[in-house]
């Protein structure tokens, strides 16, 4: 058990060691303005501790020998200290924000870039409300810490260590004595220092659940309404709550405690001055501005300590913030491009799968043995019962996983030997479901291709009938639509997005049951816009709707991870396998209707 103790906290002083190494090198580019930083905060120092210095000999030399024009002197000296103190003191403070939020940009745009990169795997098992957090509250935390907490913990180390060689200097006795109540402080700070660092990281897993639960209920508001679940949604809010609530405090507590243990410290240094200080008065002369200028400067010692502890903390919060952060900059996408991947410029659309195996996880085949080959220009369609695999066989296709075995050619290039940037751009994808932006309409539609001019936007608008409701909005293409496209219907979702792929103009073309949520009326006028994204390209076709797909070269049956059937749908029908049976299934339900 001892063993096993010690290992974890070894591990945490070494995770810890790594952060702030890590943190380090955000910083490291910004070398001169914290030199800058630095000098003008060692010249607030200086003349911030410059006062009780000369109070000591106004105090003992030059106010009991009536010599006022020395106290005049002295006094001038004291007021250009404190005009270069607040000048410095402002330059410090406005140089170390700036470059304190550089710092975080850096942080949050590498973190940003990384989830980009991300596979679709990675967001299969991460809620969007973790990493929002990360990406806005675990990096904000980061803001004390780099903004202030830095440039202070320099500014507070450099003022205890000034404030410690003017005491010894002044009286050395004195002061190593006072100094005795340091340890006592040391020792609580260290035994404290892991129980803090896992308060805070408990609060923060806790936030992250909250954030995602929050997330998930305004998502899925529809569906919450719909089932009349808001007491029982607001009983876990109220559990997730109050553990967020009760962890906080458990910090708060522990964290409040080292206010008032340096406080007591200083209190007992304080009277250690006072009581030895009066007996050396009596035994060895020591004058009053002597225990005044150091009573002074013992309160300019324990002011930094304190505050340095405030800083520990805050650094045991940070370091909880950076070690998620750095679990997600560290995480490394499942699809990754080879050293020397070919960029394509066109495709030709000729696609092979070649003995292809795919697993979402480990001794769970969804896709297995399949083969087949699509030439150029041919419409494939893919059926098959929920859950056999058919959108997979897409997936892998855009590489959006990578297959567990066998080989997927276009125009005989392997597809991992192809830049993920050609796959993206030559390849079209229209979901059941199109995700519409936050913006203008024409946005939306530029969206795969931002230098389009406002005349081929219209182009592929007109092309698609999507046209005619898009000049009836009160702004035409420039009319703003809500986050997901919430002023839209469904199908004018639909035919938004047909013009954005269309826009782009891809060499294969997939659509993943791009009608199956509308309604027959609807249905008429994309099936429309499909014929026209069809010609001349390589499409796969997946749909519920089987006669959407009657004229299709050739359809390709999916049961349980295999190919069933391949033909032309006169020729499945003939064959009354599965084929027959999911149609007939089809239109006896159709016809109950």
């Amino acid at each position: 058990m001892d063993n096993k103790f010690k290992k974890q906290h070894k591990e945490m002083g070494e995770v810890k060691v790594s952060q702030i190494k890590r943190l380090g090198k955000y910083a490291k580019p910004y070398k001169k303005q914290i030199a800058v930083t630095v000098t003008y905060m060692m010249i607030a120092t200086i003349t911030g501790l410059l006062g009780p210095y000369l109070l000591r000999y106004a105090i003992d030399d030059y106010i009991p020998n009536e010599n006022f024009n020395a106290v005049v002197v002295i006094s001038g000296i004291f007021l250009v200290a404190l005009i270069v103190n607040y000048i410095c003191n402002r330059k410090k403070i406005a140089i170390a924000n700036l470059t304190g939020q550089s710092i975080l940009l850096d942080i949050r745009r590498d973190l940003f870039d990384r989830i980009q990169t991300l596979s679709f795997r990675f967001f299969d098992k991460t809620s969007t409300g973790r990493l929002i957090v990360c990406v806005i509250n675990d990096v904000n935390r980061l803001n004390d810490l780099f903004t202030d907490g830095l440039v202070n913990v320099i500014t507070d180390l450099s003022m205890l260590v000034v404030a410690a060689v003017i005491m010894v200097i002044i009286h050395p006795g004195l002061a190593l004595l006072t100094f005795t109540t340091v340890p006592i402080f040391l020792i609580v700070l260290f035994m404290l220092r892991n129980y803090i660092k896992t308060r805070w990281r408990d609060v923060r897993i806790k936030l992250s659940n909250l954030n995602a639960y929050i997330h998930e209920c305004i998502v899925g508001m529809r569906v919450i309404q719909a089932y009349v679940r808001q007491a029982k949604n607001r009983k876990k809010f109220e559990r997730v709550s109050n553990d967020i609530f009760h962890s906080w405090m458990k910090a708060v507590v522990i964290n409040t405690g080292f206010g008032p243990l340096v406080n007591f410290v200083a209190v007992l240094g304080s009277a250690i001055i006072y009581w030895y200080g009066a007996y050396l008065l009596q035994i060895e002369g020591v004058t009053i501005g002597v225990i005044i200028a150091f009573t002074v400067y013992l309160q300019r010692f324990w002011d930094p300590v304190n505050t340095l502890s405030n800083f520990y903390n805050q650094l045991l919060i940070a370091m909880a913030s950076s070690e998620r952060i750095f679990e997600f900059i560290d995480e490394k996408p499942d699809v990754c491009e080879v050293p020397d991947a070919t960029y394509v410029p066109k495709f030709k659309g000729k696609v092979v799968f070649e003995n292809v195996h795919f697993a979402y996880e480990p001794d769970k085949p969804v896709l297995e043995n399949v083969s087949f080959s699509v030439s150029p220009g041919e419409t494939i369609a893919i059926v098959g019962p929920t859950g056999s695999g058919k959108s997979t066989i897409i997936n892998l296709l855009t590489r959006f996983y990578d297959i567990t075995a066998g080989n997927i050619k276009i125009d005989n290039y392997d597809i991992k030997e192809i830049t993920l940037a050609t796959l993206r751009e030559r390849i079209g994808v229209m979901l059941q479901e199109p995700f519409i932006f936050s913006g203008s309409i024409k946005d939306n539609i530029m969206y795969g291709k931002a230098d389009a001019k406002i005349e081929e936007v219209i182009q592929v608008a007109k092309a698609v009938s999507a046209h005619e409701f898009i000049v009836q909005m009160e702004q035409g293409y420039d009319t703003m639509v809500n986050e997901r496209g919430s002023r839209l219907s469904i199908g004018q979702k639909q035919l938004v997005a047909f013009a954005r792929v269309l826009l782009r103009n891809p060499d294969i073309l997939i659509l993943d049951e791009a009608t199956a949520s509308v309604d027959t009326h609807t249905e008429k006028i994309l099936q429309k816009a499909i014929d026209k994204l069809l010609e001349g390209r390589t499409s796969f076709v997946i749909a519920h709707r089987l006669s959407t797909i009657r004229n299709a070269d050739r359809i390709m049956v999916i049961d349980k991870g295999r190919i069933a059937q391949m033909g032309s749908h006169d020729e499945l029908m003939a064959q009354k396998g599965l084929y027959y049976q999911l149609y007939e299934v089809q239109y006896k339900f159709l016809d109950a209707l």
